[in-house]
């Protein structure tokens, strides 16, 4: 025994473990049994109703108690399981020892054959991993998401009207609303959510090649392929009829994807912010007690956001692994996805340490409306933009004889800085009727950010 006795080797069970503990009620070892012991009495159950073997239809008080051991499952069932497994050293025949158990406990010695009945290991680990992935992220990771996804939103409509100096290659561009660029993520997530809850959680009960060969063996006249495709739809997941021993992944795989391009939005979101406070358009708002710097005590470090980066960056190295690899299993079966499968909480748990931190970090933060205002003022040559296309519509229309409005723009302001009077001085001197001139002359970089608010409004 270490002289730090047992301690978390990860992070996420150790310094993170308030922002990821509610995935362990999906993904924990634990919950990975108790699981599996669900698919095991459901199939049991199922069985019975089919006759299978002889028997009958379980009544429903006896089908309500085999559901209550796994809605109690707790310590006593997670070391029961344990045991079994010390002497098994195979994970699922451990619970299917514990489900025999719970029949005898329960009078039911009789049908004890019918636990695991025609199944491989596989039949039970993919449905269960299914649900406990499907559930993991709508009871867990997508209400973080969509929390950070609803601030994001709030956000961009309460800033819709800020006008900020755009930067194309780091260089001034453009103005456009600091609300209407928060929009911009804001309608990336929302399609990568609709991404996400549509992927399948497909499933397999068809035995050890895909075949229901053993089924049609021991009970030929059962309509096996209908019987799987009611038990894995009646569980809420989508099944899938044609597979090896292995249901091939490729739903998970899909999810996993979709998840760590979710991740990719969420550290362009980041960085941006960081990018934003780092020149003052942002400032954040300090937490009592909190210490930015060890040593320089004015600091508030963009924490949330360094931590989201780091976190987001672990999670969908993590998820990209998990799809490239459980796609591929050797003819019909290796166990590569045995321990692959094992880390997919891993994934979504620094995915969420990311979502918390991003939810903390945009509640702590405020616009500097001087800073935004006072960079505005410094780039008036921004206007070239405008300028130089109002020339060429008034060619066109016949009011200019004016050629190469790029050419005569360019030469005012490139690699020059262009004041309100420069910039004045300059419209008036063009060969453009006087709408056009009035019009320019008015502009300002303040004013020139096109449809930007009337943007947000997309979002809803």
């Amino acid at each position: 025994m270490s002289p730090l006795g047992h301690q978390p080797l990860s992070p996420l069970d150790g310094r993170y473990r308030e922002a990821t503990e509610a995935l362990g009620e999906y993904f924990s070892e634990a919950a990975l049994n108790r699981a599996r012991v669900r698919v095991e009495i459901e199939w049991l159950i199922t069985l019975c109703a089919e006759g299978v073997a002889g028997s009958t239809a379980l009544p429903a008080k006896t089908v309500a108690a085999l559901r209550a051991v796994v809605d109690n499952f707790g310590p006593d069932d997670i070391a029961q399981i344990a045991a079994f497994e010390a002497v098994t050293k195979h994970d699922v025949k451990a619970v299917e020892y514990y489900v025999r158990d719970v029949l005898a406990t329960h009078g039911l010695g009789k049908l004890s054959e019918l636990v695991h009945f025609g199944c491989t290991s596989e039949d039970i680990n993919n449905v269960s991993y299914a649900l406990v992935t499907r559930d993991a992220v709508a009871q867990v990771w997508l209400p973080a998401f969509d929390s950070v996804a609803a601030r994001l939103t709030e956000l961009a409509r309460t800033w819709r009207d800020a006008p900020m100096l755009a930067k194309t290659h780091g260089q001034p561009a453009t103005p456009t609303t600091f609300g209407k660029e928060l929009a911009v993520f804001a309608g990336r997530l929302a399609r990568v959510r609709e991404r996400i809850v549509r992927v399948p959680y497909l499933a397999k009960f068809s035995g050890a090649t895909g075949t229901f060969s053993a089924h049609v063996v021991a009970e030929p006249g059962i309509n096996w392929p209908i019987v799987s495709k009611n038990f894995v739809e009646g569980l809420g997941l989508t099944w899938n009829p044609l597979t090896t021993q292995i249901e091939s992944h490729d739903g998970a795989a899909e999810l996993f994807t979709a998840i760590s391009h979710a991740n990719r939005i969420l550290h362009n979101l980041a960085t941006d912010v960081w990018t934003y406070i780092s020149v003052g358009y942002l400032t954040q708002i300090p937490e009592p007690g909190a210490t930015g710097s060890s040593t320089m005590p004015h600091k508030i470090n963009p924490i949330r956001f360094e931590n989201a980066e780091a976190n987001l960056e672990i999670s969908s190295s993590l998820l990209d692994g998990l799809a490239a690899t459980l796609v591929t299993s050797r003819l019909q079966r290796d166990l590569t996805d045995s321990s692959t499968q094992r880390n997919i909480g891993v994934g979504f748990g620094h995915s969420l340490v990311a979502l918390t931190n991003l939810q903390k970090g945009l509640h702590e933060i405020s616009l500097n409306d001087d800073a935004l205002m006072a960079d505005l003022q410094a780039n008036w040559e921004v206007l070239a933009e405008a300028i130089q296309t109002v020339m060429r519509a008034e060619i066109v229309r016949g009011n200019s004889q004016e050629t190469d409005p790029y050419a005569i723009v360019k030469e005012l302001t490139r690699g020059h800085a262009v004041d309100a009077t420069a910039l004045t001085s300059f419209v008036e001197g063009l060969d453009i009727s006087a709408d056009a001139k009035k019009r320019l002359s008015e502009l300002t970089p303040q004013q020139y950010v096109g449809l930007a608010s009337a943007l947000v409004d997309y979002l809803d």
